[in-house]
């Protein structure tokens, strides 16, 4: 049950599900009303759990254990302690770096796409190209989001504004690559945008329809969007707009009367 990719020990699961001050989100205390059999759980992600437990609900109890220990989780590594065992790891790219050429292996950071349970897989998000990628592992794309939420990679920037990556030159982080491993990042993102253009050939697309599909994805912590990259996002946002409207109406007069 417990990956790599989790930082959280016997010790801080039972100081965080009890709610002791300090040591986890003050969200953690209503645990017990989203896990069922709440204290058996605990108990046996905790080694506690009474032997005379009946094995048809052992079943269920290891669910619910998952449940709760992701959801534990999700909590403490917003937590100073928390955000310092994922920093460790950050800083050893142990998550992946982004795959984008430009980024020049930026090192990457779990997220949730929502805090529910059972709704979205753990996605990566690259502080640089500000954008979400799927993990390389099936193992770790199904971890479930909700067990590292919303909110941890950009706390983890805001309380460390020095690890903000910058948006163009070398990373700090990214030295350790190797030349032949970028060489190829480059080839296969060049092998991939040639078949792309083959496969679309002869087809009429407009650009202006495609760039108004497009998604993007918006930081928040707790629920809250950043006041700076929301203030960017509405510029970029009527920048994009401004172009769109170009499109179209270089669209609309070359299709003519």
């Amino acid at each position: 049950m417990i990956s790599y990719t989790f930082v959280l020990g016997s010790d801080q699961v039972t100081s965080s599900a009890r709610g002791y001050p300090g040591s986890c989100h003050p969200r953690a205390t209503s645990l017990n009303n989203e896990v069922t059999n709440y204290a058996q759980a605990l108990d046996l992600i905790t080694d506690n759990l009474d032997d005379e437990i009946q094995d048809e609900m052992r079943g269920s109890l290891d669910v619910q254990a998952r449940l709760l220990y992701g959801l534990i989780h999700a909590r403490w590594i917003v937590t100073a302690r928390g955000l310092q065992k994922m920093l460790e790891k950050y800083k050893r790219a142990d998550f992946g770096r982004c795959p984008r050429v430009l980024c020049q292996q930026q090192p990457l950071l779990p997220v949730g796409l929502t805090d529910v349970p059972y709704e979205k897989s753990v996605k990566l998000y690259c502080g640089r190209c500000e954008d979400l990628y799927s993990p390389k592992s099936t193992r770790h794309g199904s971890i479930d989001g909700a067990y590292f939420g919303t909110t941890f990679p950009h706390l983890l920037f805001l309380v460390y504004p020095s690890l903000i990556p910058p948006k163009s030159g070398p990373t700090e982080l990214g030295t350790t690559a190797s030349k032949e491993g970028d060489s190829k990042n480059r080839r296969r993102i060049r092998e991939e945008q040639d078949v792309s253009a083959s496969e679309g050939a002869g087809e009429a697309i407009s650009t202006a329809s495609a760039a108004l599909k497009a998604e993007r994805y918006r930081p928040r912590i707790y629920g809250f969007q950043l006041h700076e990259i929301a203030k960017l996002q509405r510029w970029q946002e009527a920048v994009r707009d401004r172009q769109i409207a170009r499109l179209e109406a270089l669209e609309e007069r070359e299709r003519g009367p």
